[in-house]
């Protein structure tokens, strides 16, 4: 196996699947996350802070600081850090606060 990470450690994952985002196609392996699948699309940013519209994607990589919060499959507001990959999922950049559709 090769120098990798999961040849270091004999992994060996299931087949790659696809995934979308912002309508591209992204591959990515089983356990990983949406995160994980987006950095190794060379991805970085999938949402947009609610002043400014500056770019945001994961910090902490733990689930605590909330600046990798994207829309997945429709629903705002999850931490794609923490959110597993499944085939077909849809992920989109989130804008601001996620809920759009509710502003006046």
């Amino acid at each position: 196996m090769a120098r990798t990470p999961a040849g270091l450690v004999r992994a060996e994952p299931g087949p790659p699947f696809e995934i979308t985002f912002d309508g591209r196609t992204v591959t990515a392996l089983p356990g990983q996350s949406i995160a994980a699948a987006l950095w190794g699309a060379g991805i970085l940013a999938w949402r947009t802070t609610r002043e400014g519209g500056r770019p945001r994607g994961a910090f902490c990589g733990i689930g605590q600081c909330y600046d990798c919060l994207a829309t997945v499959n429709g629903e705002p507001n999850r931490r794609a850090c923490l959110v597993p990959a499944r085939p077909g999922d849809a992920i989109t950049t989130q804008e601001g606060h996620g809920h759009a559709e509710l502003s006046v």
